[in-house]
């Protein structure tokens, strides 16, 4: 298959790394706490100080602006549809960015933009988090491109590529997935996502696996729901940044029960889809 031109590809990744970015309150606070800043004074930091940082500090700062999450992957899963890039390419690509300069735009709470030029080691992180190798099968493309809403595509797309689909029993269950859940009326993107979690937490070999584990955490849920207490989700919080990090700094009662009554609803979907036929 033809790779889309480098040039095309450098822009689109200059556009993306470039694009304005809050400051986040997880990276504000890392400031004020490692650097004795006021908030106020985060900016000039931004501007001046940043760049006389060691690797490591940058990577320490920007790198939950800077790992993409779902939204991200998706612009290059659409860019590339069933094409890839092979890793060979990548060093070559991030000097490029660097050369440019590509210059990060960076908002803080008082809503001023400051420009940082990006280092090496924030453009690396971003690319290769980006599963520019990744490829869809041939079937699981086309059926992406049929089947669901044409705006959800992009993000289907980018699911799709993630390695834990590389088996052809993974590739099942994604694609039995999509189909029954879009013949049943009961499709949703959230789900699918959902599904994703699920699968790189736990890794089953193949549909089988995962529906013997759903009565197991069906039960868990109902006891964490039925305790009405904020345990933890029995989602892996590793693989929160797919959803672009825990955004939402309020951790009441009622969200986390609501959080758990969501999972069983989507478990409840799950274990009807997995055994349509």
């Amino acid at each position: 298959m033809d790779t889309p031109p480098v040039s095309t590809l450098l822009e689109t990744l200059a556009a993306e790394l470039e694009r304005p970015r809050e400051i986040s309150a997880q990276v504000a606070n890392h400031l004020v706490g490692t650097y004795g800043l006021t908030r106020d004074a985060i900016g000039s930091f931004l501007v001046n100080g940043l760049p006389k940082l060691e690797d490591y500090e940058i990577d320490l700062i920007l790198s939950p602006l800077f790992t993409p999450a779902l939204p991200e992957q998706a612009v290059f899963a659409e860019f590339l549809g069933r094409d890839s890039i092979a890793k060979e390419q990548w060093p070559g690509l991030v000097q490029q960015l660097v050369a440019l300069p590509a210059r990060a735009e960076l908002v803080t709470e008082d809503g001023q933009t400051h420009l940082v030029i990006l280092r090496e080691v924030t453009i690396e992180r971003f690319m290769h988090r980006l599963r520019l190798d990744g490829l869809i099968p041939e079937p699981l493309f086309k059926l992406i491109s049929d089947l669901p809403p044409a705006a959800d595509r992009p993000v289907l797309k980018a699911i799709a590529r993630r390695l834990v689909w590389k088996t052809e029993a993974r590739q099942n269950i994604l694609g039995h997935f999509l189909r029954f859940a879009i013949r049943d009326r009961v499709y949703q993107l959230d789900d699918v996502a959902e599904l994703l979690k699920l699968t790189e937490t736990y890794e089953p070999a193949d549909a089988s696996e995962l529906l013997a584990r759903i009565p197991h955490w069906q039960q868990v849920l109902r006891q964490e729901i039925n305790a009405g207490a904020g345990a933890k989700p029995f989602f892996n919080e590793r693989v929160e940044e797919l959803h672009g990090g825990g955004r939402d700094q309020r951790r009441p009662e009622n969200s986390r029960l609501a959080a758990k009554e969501k999972e069983q609803a989507f478990l409840e979907r799950l274990q009807s889809i997995l055994t349509s036929d």
